[in-house]
């Protein structure tokens, strides 16, 4: 997979990739590793999705809040419903669990 439904780049010429490694037998939920370089994206979430970075830095604006830097070993949920920037620092290599609608 290449860039992903529901994110558009705003600021520089960042490029992603995705490995989907499993997917469940009911195909509610896939898992897999996602990478991006530095650049910005305006994400557009519409199901839960469980991170785990592995590497890199990235700040996390969502419309109606702050800013949050994440960075090596931080975990995190992303709620569906999220719109915001991903502004990638340092390409980002992260682990994924997304439930699907």
């Amino acid at each position: 997979m290449e860039d992903l439904n529901g994110w558009t780049v705003t600021a520089g010429n960042p490029t992603m990739k995705t490995w989907v490694l499993n997917t469940s037998n009911d195909g509610s939920m896939i898992s897999g590793y996602w990478e991006a370089t530095p650049g910005t994206y305006y994400a557009v979430y519409t199901e839960y999705e469980f991170v785990h970075v592995i590497e890199g830095k990235v700040i996390i604006t969502p419309d109606d809040g702050e800013p949050v830097k994440i960075g090596s070993g931080d975990a995190f949920v992303v709620e569906a419903g999220f719109k915001g920037t991903w502004e990638i620092i340092k390409t980002v290599r992260k682990h994924f669990d997304i439930k699907l609608s």
